[in-house]
């Protein structure tokens, strides 16, 4: 399954202890942080348009300077805590793009930042915290172990934890992208917005709402992490797994953002991790930008839901572009074999003199590139005398490859193709 959608409930009545977020404020955090982010474009995007049958204009926030949205709430935090606090310091559990923009602005304005960080966390992601100027404390196995270190040192030091989405200050920052987004394309129809800890959708949410109340909001999460579907709809979420949209893999949403979204979105939208990969390498192949997993959650659930959006002027955020460089090149060259333009294909044959040379002779005459061969004479299931053979290789296209399959079977040779999950 690609895709599940529901409908919001309505929100319960407002708890009074609730903070509240309005349009002033989004407005107020724009003029906060303004000249000191990148105001990143929204470009009309007429390939992906094309493919998805809506009108799609992209929202780059992966050409921030840290990459990722996360500076924006960062910096409107920062700005408003008291001399005191500043002279003390701050502190986030993080594991990454929060860590970051926390850091950099935080060195930039000369408040001390310190960052809690899973022992498990790969060390690419300290480095890159460390290199914007935070101050990295490795703790426990899990985020939950991390996240509660820091809240006990935030207490035994006196420093002011900065949560990465849960409080209004950081959701008012995260807003400011959707007043870039109505002033670049004031006539856009509905905002399409990963889900994590809902930090961004809340801001984008009340600001958006606030400028145009007739426009459509909807939220996207992993399928592994549907977290903020299960407490909006009041049921049991079972949370975790390998997810590429690791930057919305959220176990516990917020209570701020929650009440607020409660009563805001239309839809929630729940994507498969194949989607996630395929509209990562179409950014990365039609608009030649490159984002993280949760970065390309906005397109993947357009693309498996077009019903929805068909006709709309659609505005997706691409909320961060750091990926592992190994992960990204995994991810590419399983979206090729998906179309059929890598494969490995598992034939058997005999073990004998001359039977490989005649299964390439098929491979020359159809014009497909091998790229490896694996032979397995041992642990296979055939008489002593037979071998398994899987052979990588390069079409043009499926079709290229269809028709070399055919003619391998038409010459009396049992082939497979190895497929992906």
């Amino acid at each position: 399954m690609d895709i599940a959608t529901t409908a919001v409930p309505e929100s319960p009545e407002a708890d009074p202890a609730t903070p509240s977020l309005t349009l002033a404020d989004v407005r107020a955090a724009a003029e906060r942080i303004a000249g000191h982010v990148v105001r990143t474009p929204t470009l009309y995007s007429r390939t992906l348009s094309q493919i998805t049958g809506a009108e799609i204009w992209l929202k780059f926030e992966n050409l921030q300077f840290t990459a990722s949205y996360k500076e924006r709430g960062a910096l409107n935090a920062l700005v408003q805590l008291t001399d005191e606090q500043r002279a003390r310091g701050v502190i986030a559990a993080s594991a990454g793009n929060h860590a970051q923009g926390l850091s950099y602005h935080g060195t930039r304005l000369g408040v001390p930042v310190t960052i809690v960080m899973p022992k498990t966390t790969p060390v690419v992601k300290v480095m890159q915290t460390e290199q914007v100027g935070g101050k990295v404390v490795l703790e426990g196995e899990t985020f939950d172990d991390a996240f509660a270190y820091a809240r006990s040192m935030e207490q035994q030091l006196g420093l002011t934890f900065v949560h990465p989405f849960d409080h209004p200050h950081v959701a008012a920052g995260q807003g400011t992208v959707a007043l870039e987004m109505l002033a670049d394309v004031p006539d856009l129809e509905t905002l399409v917005v990963p889900i994590g800890g809902g930090g961004l959708l809340t801001g984008m949410a009340v600001a958006s709402r606030g400028i145009n109340p007739a426009i459509g909001l909807v939220g996207v999460e992993a399928e592994l992490y549907p977290s903020m579907w299960a407490r909006l709809n009041h049921v049991e979420g079972v949370c975790g797994g390998d997810t590429l949209a690791e930057g919305i893999a959220v176990k516990e949403p917020g209570k701020f953002t929650s009440a607020v979204l409660a009563g805001l979105i239309d839809e929630l939208v729940l994507v498969s991790e194949n989607a996630l990969e395929t509209a990562l390498a179409l950014l990365l192949q039609i608009e030649k930008t490159v984002v993280e997993g949760a970065g390309a959650a906005g397109l993947a659930a357009v693309m498996c839901n077009p019903e929805m959006f068909k006709g709309r002027k659609v505005g997706i955020v691409l909320t961060g572009g750091n990926i592992d460089t190994r992960l990204l090149a995994n991810v590419l060259l399983r979206d090729l074999a998906r179309s059929g333009r890598l494969a490995r294909l598992r034939l058997t044959l005999q073990d004998r003199p001359g039977a490989l040379f005649k299964v390439m002779r098929e491979f020359d005459a159809h014009q497909v590139n091998i790229i490896e061969i694996y032979h397995q004479r041992i642990f296979t299931h055939l008489p002593a005398k037979g071998l398994i053979t899987d052979i990588e290789c390069e079409a043009r296209d499926r079709e290229q490859l269809d028709k070399l399959v055919a003619s391998l079977r038409g010459k009396g040779y049992e082939v497979s193709q190895v497929e992906l999950g």
